[in-house]
């Protein structure tokens, strides 16, 4: 058979020797020169290759094609399989190569051909042979996914490496032998991965980076270049322009064009006035504000690859995300993307960095000040009515019969509590450690281990089972003889939509809503 007038390649391999590893050890001297297989079932094994001692474990399965610089030492209580092959025509090349977790379908396959070896029938000739063509199909099959994974992790630690010191004079040879590879070769991969060469990588995180800084001022260009790992203005102003279109000081007077990946930060720049270029909105912000659906990107949490052609289209300017690793590389092709750390800031943080972003700080300022004036009047009214405040729990009662005990910085409700009306953690969710985790999950029943003299409850579950579990507990003897139960100080609310964000929409109508179960 020819293709474009050349042979088409062909290769066969033939098994020569097929047994138990343990007999290998005996069979060093003989190995000739063709390549071979081990498979480990069980146990472990060292072996010598190169004057470098290495050790295989169960389910390891290495391939070598030079026999005379390899020796198999001393086995611990190993099983496995050890066979040679000759090829014919072309040869796949590795010197030798290791799978570190071979599958389950391997292993079966390797069994089932080591019992064929051992009683091999004429009347079936080919099934030996069969079974050695699928071991080599399987072998190659997962050698060359552990080679993508392998390549996978040495990419990411240098991306991770680069995003960190962009700034530095960083060179392709240097992030070669980081990776322990050669420059060419991680040229080959670097961009296979990344879907750019280090260079333009290098520059596409200096130029983000000097968009970042030019949200919140205007530094002096040659500033701004040092600070990015340029020396002089003039260059970083020519590959920022040849990167965003114009020039740094124009970017930075223009109205930017914002996208929200969660409904939090959705709900701030509403509460700034601005409708997002496209967002994220929860059912509670749809309800609350009409926005147009062009600015609405589908998903309630949302996913970036989705939708990935519909942000590329809205030629953002900058892109506002939780700290999510996985989509920020992909993102980071379109816009600078301004990450904020889910629990380490609160929404008030949260809300004054984007109000930064978008230049209206003084809208934040003025709702803030109404927000804390709220405050005020609602704690002046509880101290007339409950006095001291005691303790306050939140929980989130789930369909899969779940209970989720909630702490400030996932909100809930729970930051208002603790943060703004004085109410206190019970002792029993501090021993949770819910200060450092911001929530616990527990069976629905183990609610009732929990007291506190106020509980609240913002979302109830919906099926069958889980409503029957959560009845038969507010009927249990252990639930009743609770000191907020006999109090009527158990509040079951059950507004999820409402109480799932963290941001100041979301915690204004949830501070009324609270106030209104505390004041009846």
């Amino acid at each position: 058979m020819t293709r474009d007038d050349r042979l088409l390649p062909y290769t066969f391999y033939q098994p020569i020797r097929i047994m138990r590893l343990e007999e290998m050890l005996h069979h060093n001297e003989e190995s000739t020169l063709w390549p071979w297989i081990i498979i480990v079932y069980d146990g472990h094994v060292k072996y010598c290759f190169q004057g470098r001692y290495r050790e295989l474990h169960a389910r390891s399965v290495l391939l070598w094609n030079h026999p005379d610089d390899f020796q198999l030492l001393e086995p611990n209580r190993i099983a496995g399989l050890a066979l040679q092959y000759r090829p014919y025509g072309a040869k796949i090349a590795h010197d030798i190569a290791l799978i570190a977790k071979g599958s389950s379908k391997l292993i079966d396959i390797a069994i089932a051909l080591e019992k064929e070896a051992r009683v091999f029938e004429h009347n079936h000739p080919f099934r030996l042979q069969k079974l050695f063509a699928e071991l080599l199909e399987t072998v190659y099959s997962e050698l060359w996914a552990s080679k993508q994974q392998q390549e996978g992790m040495w990419v990411q630690k240098v991306v991770d490496y680069i995003s960190i010191h962009f700034h530095e004079d960083l060179t392709r040879e240097q992030m070669a032998t980081k990776a322990q590879v050669s420059p060419e070769h991680f040229s080959r991969v670097f961009r296979k991965h990344t879907g750019y060469t280090f260079s333009k990588y290098l520059t596409m995180l200096r130029i983000r980076a000097s968009q970042k800084k030019l949200l919140y001022d205007m530094p002096k260009l040659d500033d701004l270049a040092q600070n990015v790992g340029y020396r002089e203005g003039t260059y970083l102003s020519r590959k920022f322009k040849e990167l965003v279109g114009i020039s740094p000081k124009v970017y930075y007077q223009k109205p930017k064009r914002v996208i929200t990946l969660n409904t939090n930060h959705t709900a701030c720049l509403l509460a700034l006035g601005i409708i997002p270029e496209l967002g994220v909105f929860s059912p509670f912000i749809e309800n609350i504000k009409t926005v147009p659906s062009r600015h609405k990107l589908i998903g309630y949490e949302h996913n970036v690859v989705s939708n990935y052609q519909e942000i590329t289209a809205a030629c953002p300017d900058v892109i506002i995300n939780y700290n999510k690793g996985h989509d920020k590389q992909s993102l980071l092709a379109l816009a600078p993307v301004v990450e904020l750390p889910c629990q380490q800031l609160s929404w008030r943080d949260q809300f004054r960095l984007i109000s930064n972003i978008v230049n209206r700080q003084e809208r934040f300022g003025s709702w803030l000040q109404q927000y804390e004036e709220q405050i005020l009047a609602c704690n002046s009214l509880l101290d007339q009515q409950i006095g001291s405040r005691g303790t306050a729990i939140v929980w989130e009662l789930g369909n899969n019969a779940a209970a989720y005990c909630i702490d400030s910085s996932y909100g809930r409700g729970s930051h208002i509590l603790y943060e703004d009306l004085g109410f206190r953690r019970p002792d029993a969710i501090i021993a949770e450690k819910i200060e450092h985790t911001g929530f616990f999950t527990v069976e629905l029943e183990e609610i009732a281990h929990y007291p506190a003299d106020y509980i609240f409850i913002t979302a109830l579950p919906t099926n069958d089972l889980a409503k029957k579990r959560l009845i038969k507990l507010l009927h249990s003897e252990e639930w009743r003889t609770m000191e907020a139960v006999q109090k009527q100080r158990v509040y079951f609310i059950n507004q999820y939509e409402l109480f799932y964000g963290y941001d100041p929409l979301s915690t204004a109508a949830q501070l009324k809503e609270l106030m209104k179960v505390l004041t009846s």
